[in-house]
């Protein structure tokens, strides 16, 4: 009894434990952070459930239970699929789940699967469910995975088959799909284009393969345009009438391709017969389009067992006409061949032999392919005789007269004779005297340049000895002022009856346009365009080559110096770009000046210049230098009727001779001019290793402004923006400060591109809007008798690219009562021009929220006018440097266009950086309604700007 006492517990925990294991669970895959896409379809579980629930077991969690779960499904659904995704990484990972509706890999030939929604929703294990984006193509989840997680994820199926589940990292996926979408433009834009040209030949020439070529040619276009989703966008179709496109497209190539080997092959001239089965056959695929509007897979798999026979009976019939004696056919061979190629691959893909994401695309651009050989093909049909002209020109004078329109000039050298004649064209363009490049071939060598001419020696000596081939040679020429001009020469040898070559002749074309432009692009990718000093890029080049110069000559060695302006964008701020752009050019100019002949100066940014040193090689020296240079900056610089005075922070690099030489030199340089500039500037500073131990003063940053929104060191002032009417306050300008803990309060300018780079500016810009909006509501209580004042925040180009961006507007908005319209997003001018198409539909979208839309730095950009009238914008903001320019009275025919143009589109116009009450009256005399700038106030607080409304009110009310 005791052993029975003893066994019944332990019997009853196994029972239980049997009973609560499910009897099969799925396996995990893990997510790797740099893995961008997975292929999930190989490890689905398929089940089917008889009802419109199911009961699944999870995988294995990080406790290593097994659970059960039990899903509804949203759509009566009874097929699924089940998968478990893990995250053994220490980040939370987005992703996206996308299963494409159509794929031509494994879509089948007979009975084809064309393409249908294949999910309809997704359930996870734990969390919450997957958010569907929008797509015309594919069903697409977004997940996210925190460390550790494991996930089950419960697919309701909307058909029994899903062809493809892929796992995606988001800026991967829409990588892969802006690549395919410019492949998919250009072939749909070559076939296009091909289509035209061939319907354009058909009006010009009347047989009958003319129109024929021009219906395939319209017929690919049409089939390329639906499997690659044109048509959808274009025509809005839903997905079933996609599934009848799709096999009206297959069913009119495979008849277009059959009309097209009837009308070139010209069969009704050989046999009857051919005529009757052609015409049948055409019927019988005509039928298809309208079997399509019922059943598309069937009418899909008939036109694809078509497309195979077209393809192996044409190519039988054209190689047995090709051994009778018809030409025509003969010419067909290789294209028609091609053709069965494609098919053979396209049946390969199909039956999911080929399983390549790339194949499909491919075999569309072979398919366009094919019918540009078949187009060409025709052509040649087209201009090849038949015209009323043919046989009265002889053939030597066609070449003539090819040559004579070509524009080319004569090159001639009689090899017998030793004599060259060119055309009289080429001595005037050289300004020479007639007859003076004739004469014996080595006398052009007085008139070549220097470099070119051994090569033309040797071009010549080759072409005689192998007495055969093609000679192309570009050489100089020398005009009588001593410059030189670019001539290419393309010429062949003609052989005499005694096997020597008796001539070379061929032309000569003016390339100099064409070279003066090569060497501008070459120039300009290795040199700065505003200075002409050499780029980064070059100026790394210049130091690899002295570094491989000095394993030769040890003792020289060269010293690195990095030279940055101290405060440099304030300089921009005040004084406008164009003159910033102009003070670095003069700085460029003296610092070229002390420099020798073996130095090398560049501009590696945009304030910042780099040296190699390799004139001095004494210390002493070399420190002597860098203060040369230090106070060559320090001098004035003149402008206008005032001075501007510039530091700069100066670290120099001193290369070791136990050390090899490398571009780390470089950014040892840079991190002794980090230090100068860290300690105030205006100095020279050498570098030393432990200076490399504060490199990590850029994550401590990053990882400090994590932390910022949190700890309240992120400071919000406003700049007020007043009406120049009456001079009241119409609103304020929202502007972020960081108050950093130890470096103090930071200006936008030092953390906004780092917050860019680590993707904290959607935080912080949402932070800024929902503190300023909140402000906003408060002033607006307190100021209920008058007008509503508003308030402007700045958008970054990451948050108008996100979608969540028009959440986060009715998140902000629904907390705060705020007026229609006065809450007000500044976005600037370069910003909304990067994609105009996807800005202007994403500004509709946020103006119906009930939130005001500014453009900022109007004039800085390169916008289109024809765009800006799309953009619903209620305000324009002219930038400063306009403003500033125009209160000196240089361009105010400029900025009257301007604000003329504003006030047409429906806008009122701010300017910026109003400094003075005679700008303020001249910005309103050309029409301005507000202004900000100093003038009126610099940014305060939000109790300052509050004590400065109140003060307004009062002084209104006495």
């Amino acid at each position: 009894m005791r052993l029975i006492r003893w066994l019944a517990p332990l019997a009853l925990g196994l029972m239980i434990v049997v009973a609560a294991a499910p009897a099969q669970a799925v396996d995990a895959v893990s997510v790797r952070g740099d893995a961008p896409a997975i292929d999930l379809t190989a490890i689905l579980e398929y089940q089917h459930s008889d009802t419109d629930r199911i009961q699944v077991s999870t995988a294995p969690g990080t406790d290593g239970i097994v659970r059960r779960i039990e899903v509804r499904g949203r759509e009566a659904g009874q097929n699924w699929v089940v998968f478990a995704l893990a995250n053994n990484t220490d980040d939370q990972l987005d992703r996206l789940i996308v299963a494409p509706h159509y794929r031509i890999v494994s879509s089948g030939l007979l009975w084809p699967d064309l393409g249908l929604s294949r999910i309809a929703t997704i359930t996870p294990s734990t969390g919450d469910r997957p958010e569907r984006q929008d797509s015309a193509t594919a069903d697409i989840f977004r997940v996210t995975l925190d460390p550790g997680a494991v996930i089950t994820f419960v697919a309701e199926l909307r058909t029994n088959k899903l062809p493809q589940l892929y796992l995606w990292e988001p800026e991967a996926y829409k990588d892969k799909v802006n690549s395919f979408t410019l492949y998919q433009g250009i072939v749909i834009g070559i076939s296009g284009l091909l289509a035209l040209v061939l319907t354009i030949l058909f009006v010009v020439k009347g047989s009958i393969m003319f129109p024929a070529a021009a219906a395939l040619a319209w017929a690919v276009l049409v089939y390329i345009g639906v499997d690659f989703g044109f048509w959808g966008k274009v025509l809005d179709m839903s997905q079933g009438a996609e599934r009848v496109w799709r096999a009206s497209g297959e069913a009119i190539l495979a008849a277009t391709l059959l009309v097209f080997l009837f009308a070139y092959l010209n069969l009704s001239r050989w046999h009857v017969r051919y005529s009757h089965i052609t015409l049948g056959w055409l019927a019988f695929l005509g039928s298809l389009v309208g079997l399509a509007l019922f059943d598309p897979a069937v009418a899909s798999g008939i036109a694809r067992i078509s497309l195979v026979l077209i393809a192996f009976a044409g190519f039988a019939l054209i190689v047995y006409l090709s051994t009778h004696g018809f030409d025509r056919a003969v010419l067909l061979i290789p294209t028609w061949f091609l053709l069965v190629v494609w098919v053979v691959a396209a049946g390969m893909t199909v039956a999911g032999s080929v399983t390549n994401d790339i194949v499909g695309p491919a075999l569309l651009g072979g398919l366009v392919l094919i019918v540009m050989l078949i187009g060409f093909t025709v052509m040649q049909h087209a201009f090849a005789g038949g015209g009323a002209t043919n046989g009265i020109v002889s053939d030597v004078e066609r070449r003539a007269l090819a040559l004579t329109g070509s524009g080319d000039l004569i090159w001639d050298w009689d090899v017998s004779a030793d004599k060259v004649f060119t055309s009289p064209e080429t001595e005037a363009l050289l300004g020479l005297k007639r007859g003076t490049l004739e004469g014996p071939a080595a006398s052009w060598l007085e008139v070549l340049h220097p470099l070119d001419q051994d090569r033309f020696r040797a071009a010549l000596d080759s072409v005689l000895d192998q007495r055969r081939g093609r000679l192309v040679q570009d050489f100089r020429l020398r005009t009588p002022d001593g410059h030189f001009m670019w001539f290419a020469l393309k010429a062949r040898p003609v052989v005499g009856s005694d096997g020597e070559v008796s001539r070379v002749v061929g032309t000569l074309t003016d390339v100099t346009e064409i070279k003066n432009a090569e060497e501008r692009m070459l120039h300009d990718s290795v040199h700065d365009n505003l200075t002409g000093l050499p780029n980064r890029k070059l100026f790394i080049d210049r130091l690899n080559a002295v570094a491989n110069f000095s394993k030769t000559v040890p003792t020289m060695r060269p010293t690195i110096m990095v030279i940055d302006l101290d405060r440099f964008k304030q300089v921009n701020d005040s004084v406008g770009i164009a003159v910033g752009d102009s003070i670095l050019l003069t700085l460029a100019r003296r610092l070229t000046r002390i420099l020798k002949p073996q130095d090398t100066l560049a501009r590696l940014a945009g304030d910042q210049f780099g040296l190699i040193l390799m004139s001095e090689q004494d210390a002493a020296k070399i420190t002597a230098f860098a203060e040369t240079i230090r106070k060559t900056i320090r001098a004035p610089i003149a402008f206008n009727d005032r001075e501007i005075f510039l530091t700069a922070s100066i670290g120099l690099a001193l290369s070791d001779p136990a050390v090899p030489l490398t571009d780390e030199l470089i950014k040892d340089a840079e991190l002794a001019m980090y230090h100068s500039k860290r300690i105030g500037g205006d100095r020279i500073d050498v570098y030393k290793p432990a200076m490399r131990a504060r490199k990590t003063d850029r994550l401590t940053l990053e990882s400090e402004l994590r932390r910022a929104i949190e700890r309240q060191e992120i400071t919000i002032l406003y700049q007020p923006i007043v009406r120049l009417e009456d001079r009241s306050i119409a609103g304020f300008e929202a502007l972020a400060r960081w108050d950093h803990p130890k470096l103090g309060r930071m200006s936008p300018s030092e953390f906004i591109a780092i917050a860019e780079e680590i993707g904290l500016i959607i935080d912080l810009g949402m932070f800024v809007m929902d503190q300023t909006a909140r402000q906003l509501a408060i002033w607006q209580r307190a100021m209920r008798s008058r007008e509503p004042i508003f308030a402007s925040v700045n958008v970054s180009s990451r948050q108008l690219l996100r979608h969540d961006l028009l959440h986060d507007i009715r998140t902000v908005l629904s907390r705060s009562s705020v007026a229609r319209g006065t809450l007000k997003l500044e976005l600037t001018e370069s910003l909304v021009m990067e994609n105009p198409e996807h800005a202007a539909q994403m500004l509709h979208r946020i103006r119906e929220l009930g939130t005001g839309l500014s453009l900022d730095d109007f004039g800085t950009g390169h916008s289109s006018l024809s765009y800006l009238q799309r953009f619903p914008f209620d305000t324009l903001k002219i930038d400063q440097s306009f403003v500033r320019t125009t209160s000196r009275g240089t361009r105010p025919v400029i900025l009257k266009s301007i604000i003329a143009m504003a006030h047409d589109l429906g806008m009122d116009v701010v300017a910026e950086g109003v400094e003075t009450d005679s700008d303020a009256v001249e910005m309103y005399q050309l029409g301005c309604e507000y202004a900000q700038g100093f003038a009126f106030g610099e940014p305060m607080d939000a109790d300052a700007a509050m004590r400065m409304l109140t003060e307004e009110r009062l002084e209104a009310a006495s």
